[in-house]
């Protein structure tokens, strides 16, 4: 199934800030994080599944994903 790129931006920026809420980070520093650890990447590519998801659950699911790319926060 085809999605929006806008609809799949709307979610990343509500996940980024998601994630920076649950690791007490700025906006920023969470996009970064993210980025570096190809957090954003995994969500782009597994929008279709993430998306139907909770956002606490896919934070959850990213941040162990990020850990073992090598990312610090759990």
């Amino acid at each position: 199934m085809d999605y929006s790129v806008k609809d799949k931006v709307e979610y990343i920026v509500i996940f980024v800030q998601e994630f920076s809420r649950r690791h007490s980070l700025t906006m920023r520093q969470a996009y970064n994080y993210l980025h570096r650890f190809k957090g954003i990447d995994f969500l782009n590519r597994h929008y279709s599944i993430a998306h139907t998801q909770s956002f606490r659950d896919v934070v959850e699911d990213i941040t162990d994903y990020c850990h073992r790319q090598g990312g610090l926060l759990v």
